[in-house]
């Protein structure tokens, strides 16, 4: 089942990020007050921006990214002159080292004199 990034815009500008995987209802709990403390103290005013998922986990880890984009950058996202890849981190050998494993890699290329 797919899922969803999303953003939504408010009344104030600002810009709240969630994930779903019905785009439609998760949007009316928002307009409807039911949704989240954020979004029933700022009217939710539309969907700025939505990005399918393949599942759960990988819609929470980009949710996370995304929360931690300042506004200019989220609306860099929204407008397109930024891509969801460019905000997540990159899946290489390297990223998913152990710290260990890192300070062996470190160790190895180091020169000596």
């Amino acid at each position: 089942m797919p899922w969803f990034l999303y953003l939504i815009e408010c009344d104030d500008g600002s810009l709240y990020t969630g994930i779903t995987t019905d785009m439609q209802a998760r949007f009316d709990a928002h307009a409807s007050g039911k949704g989240t403390r954020y979004t029933r103290s700022r009217k939710p005013l539309a969907v700025v921006a939505s990005f399918e998922l393949a599942g759960r986990s990988e819609a929470l880890r980009a949710e996370y990214q995304v929360k931690r984009l300042k506004a200019h950058q989220k609306r860099a996202l929204v407008s397109g002159e930024r891509t969801l890849d460019s905000v997540l981190p990159r899946q290489d050998a390297d990223a998913e080292q152990t710290p260990k494993r890192k300070r062996r890699r470190a160790e190895e290329n180091r020169t000596t004199p």
